[in-house]
């Protein structure tokens, strides 16, 4: 059974930054992606990587201030994220996919539970 594992989240105030980690036990992914959801709102997409970390996707609301990265060598990637804003504030999610290079939720097979990043004003 596939486990997504993900840390970093915490409490911050705005300009501030966090380092997101998310493992997936025992496998590798074509794909992982990280998505956001704010109370009342749908999950969306904030970054994606492929299984070599040469391609990189990045939603436009959070470009220039998130990086999404891996280290095979440990099975884990990161999203940090600078210059954060009180609209960052959200539930993220790591997500995995089989498939390459995709940013859709309905494209992804493995969730995580979701890591919680509050970023005051």
């Amino acid at each position: 059974q596939v486990q997504l594992v993900e840390s970093g989240g915490g409490l911050v105030q705005a300009g501030g930054s966090l380092r997101l980690s998310c493992s997936p036990s025992g496998r590798t992914f074509s794909s992982m992606g990280w998505f956001r959801q704010a109370p009342g709102n749908e999950r969306v997409f904030v970054a994606a990587i492929n299984w070599s970390g040469g391609i990189k996707s990045h939603a436009d609301s959070v470009k220039g201030r998130f990086t999404i990265s891996r280290d095979n060598s440990k099975n884990t990637v990161y999203l940090q994220m600078n210059s954060l804003k009180p609209e960052d504030t959200a539930l993220y999610y790591c997500a995995a996919s089989h498939y390459p290079q995709v940013t859709r939720a309905y494209e992804y097979d493995y969730w995580g539970q979701g890591t919680q990043v509050t970023v005051s004003a």
